[in-house]
């Protein structure tokens, strides 16, 4: 799969949101700047070619919904490429790096490592 646009991941993260939808139930995600319904037909149905909607034909509509899961995009693309591109491909600097300008307490930290903990 390739990495989406921005407006594409717009798009995603309103569909992510709904679950499954029409394009008119997506617009009221975008009031500022509003979409206009075929930008987001448009755009939508580019996600289907890209693989990441599928829908359900009523008449002459559709309802869709995703393929893949928010997380599933965040792993492949978005925490993946942060980490590769700005932290070495180190965790550890990425979670130095929010300790380090306290973007993370000591208590969440230690709750992160319950976590993993537990998962092993």
């Amino acid at each position: 799969m390739e990495k989406l646009t921005n407006k594409e991941e717009e798009i995603m993260q309103a569909l992510w949101k709904a679950e499954s939808a029409f394009v008119k139930d997506l617009l009221p995600y975008f009031t500022n700047p509003p979409l206009h319904y075929n930008t987001v037909s448009t755009i939508i149905r580019n996600l289907e070619e890209k693989g990441y909607v599928n829908h359900r034909s009523f008449g002459n509509t559709h309802e869709y919904f995703p393929l893949i899961s928010k997380e599933e995009y965040q792993n492949q693309f978005v925490i993946n490429k942060l980490v590769g591109d700005y932290f070495d491909n180190s965790y550890k600097n990425l979670v130095s790096y929010f300790a380090q300008n306290d973007k993370v307490s000591a208590d969440e930290l230690r709750e992160i490592l319950r976590m993993i903990e537990q998962n092993e």
